[in-house]
């Protein structure tokens, strides 16, 4: 992850010329303030970066990340009474019984810190998302887009459509 570290600090430099890049991500986004964007997500994303070899517990990220990150987090959901697993068929027939504009509009809203975080847990197995018939996505976990959850900062949320 030194690598990583280095390029978040400062960018690409000459020595990431010899590696291997599998794509490219551009981003185009408006903020009245971009390079404090910029500043911010790489505040963020060096602290979760420096985390990945000894990975913290959801109770103590909260005292790692920056303050205004934390508070721009949707409240985390309750896990489910008594114990009880949470319903993945009840909520993939919700999801799929949703119309396109009603699961947009499930993905403009802000995320839980728990919910962010899952994708860059190193724990967790990365999963694929699958097309449904007609071009349709179903979700499935890790088949989120590029986006910048919380508000970073004074800008809106950077989102990259699929």
């Amino acid at each position: 992850m030194t690598g990583e570290l280095r390029r978040l600090r400062s960018g690409p430099g000459a020595e990431d010329d010899d590696e291997p890049r599998p794509f490219l991500v551009r981003l185009r986004f408006t903020a009245e303030e971009p390079a404090q964007v910029i500043d911010n997500a790489r505040a963020v994303l060096t602290c979760v970066v420096s985390q990945m070899g000894d990975w913290p517990t959801d109770e103590l990220w909260p005292q790692l990340l920056p303050t205004w990150f934390i508070q721009r987090c949707a409240p985390e959901t309750p896990e489910p009474e008594h114990g009880e697993p949470f319903d993945v068929a009840a909520w993939l027939r919700q999801w799929r019984a949703m119309t396109p504009e009603e699961r947009a509009a499930v993905d403009q809203g802000l995320w839980t810190l728990s919910g962010w975080l899952y994708y860059f847990d190193p724990t967790e197995e990365w999963e694929t998302i699958a097309a449904g018939g007609g071009g349709t996505q179903e979700p499935t976990s890790r088949a989120a887009g590029c986006r910048w959850p919380p508000q970073a900062g004074p800008s809106e949320a950077v989102h990259c459509p699929g």
